[in-house]
């Protein structure tokens, strides 16, 4: 049997964490909805262009923070996402099979990368005024 122990507590961690949160401006996450919603719609595969058109974002705020939820709208009759159906592939109605083309991925990655370098930065100054 495994066993831990731990001695001390979290607090100075919870409360540097928690200081963040309460100056934290979610409205440079904006800049980002907008960022993701042009290398999508850029890296989205074309044929006519309504799904790399289709491309939306939306922020959503709980008591956690804020996080960027990126959406696309082109969907097939019974409701299936063309973004996800062209990112992870599909069987076809003759039996045949449509292999997925990840587009998303690396086109939302520098994105992230970026996010968390200014989230990092912006942690460190407000530790600085401690």
């Amino acid at each position: 049997m495994i066993t831990f122990k731990q001695s001390g507590s979290f607090k100075q961690t919870t409360s540097f964490l928690q200081r963040c949160l309460e100056v934290f401006d979610a409205s440079w996450l904006d800049e980002y909805g907008k960022k993701g919603v042009f290398e999508l719609s850029k890296a989205t595969p074309r044929d006519t262009g309504k799904t790399a058109d289709s491309w939306d974002y939306h922020i959503e705020h709980n008591s956690n923070g804020a996080k960027i939820v990126w959406t696309n709208s082109n969907a097939t009759d019974d409701g299936q996402s063309i973004a996800i159906l062209l990112q992870y592939g599909h069987g076809t109605n003759g039996g045949g099979l449509v292999i997925g083309q990840d587009y998303i991925n690396p086109a939302i990655k520098p994105i992230f990368d970026e996010m968390a370098t200014q989230s990092w930065e912006m942690m460190i100054k407000q530790r600085g005024k401690r």
